[in-house]
């Protein structure tokens, strides 16, 4: 029983679950911002080269 009640108290595998959710939520935010600053520099890309036509 008091091994049991050991593996119960042990908040290891917790520590390591938020780890991954933090990380997991960068990598969503930075594939967002990414996404949105390519999206907006190929707009600027594209008048740069309908300017210079």
């Amino acid at each position: 029983m008091s091994l049991i009640a050991k593996i119960m108290r042990d908040e290891s595998g917790a520590t390591a679950v938020e780890y991954g959710l933090i990380a997991a939520l960068i990598s969503v935010a930075a594939i967002a911002a990414f996404t949105t600053t390519g999206t907006k520099l190929s707009t600027v890309m594209v008048n740069a080269a309908n300017k210079i036509k």
